[in-house]
């Protein structure tokens, strides 16, 4: 969240960032062959990205992170690669919140489905929202200006309050 208390999106509704911003704050974006080996190779990006920072996270939001990281470019790369032989990874980190983002060139969008026990895959999305939920923030799919499709995540730097 940013100081207002919105999530930030991930296209177009960015809000202004604070005049004096915080050292750890910042957007950062790199770009990978859709293989496999991509996938553990974003996941330490993001990681040393985020300790690299400095950024205030505790060890249960950067694994929520790289969990996510993980399934989003794994489907990516999974899914997406016939048609987008790149995936581009963006973190982004309010004073509040981090957002990472995952950008391919294929038009589908999925959906997170519910699960179905038959089947032995097909839940990447449906634990990243759960995951997000529980953290306390919020995760959508959205088209880019190329036709292509972003998933993101936003999760806040502090955990939730849980009720007594």
């Amino acid at each position: 969240m940013d100081d207002s208390g919105s999530i930030p999106q991930a296209r177009g509704g960015e809000t202004a960032a604070p005049a004096d911003p915080l050292t750890y704050e910042g957007v950062w974006r790199f770009t990978a062959p859709a293989v496999e080996e991509s996938v553990p190779q974003a996941r330490r990006a993001v990681r040393d990205l985020l300790g690299r920072q400095g950024v205030p996270a505790t060890q249960d939001l950067v694994y929520s992170l790289l969990l996510i990281v993980s399934e989003l470019v794994t489907n990516s790369v999974r899914h997406a690669a016939l048609l987008s032989p790149e995936v581009a990874v963006e973190v982004a980190v309010g004073r509040e919140w981090v957002r990472v983002a995952v950008e391919d060139d294929h038009p589908y969008r999925p959906k997170a489905l519910e699960a179905d026990f038959g089947q032995t895959g097909g839940r990447g999305l449906l634990l990243v929202r759960e995951i997000t939920l529980e953290a306390g923030g919020v995760c959508d799919v959205e088209h880019t200006s190329t036709g292509g499709k972003v998933i993101w995540a936003a999760l806040p730097l502090q955990a939730p309050a849980r009720p007594l």
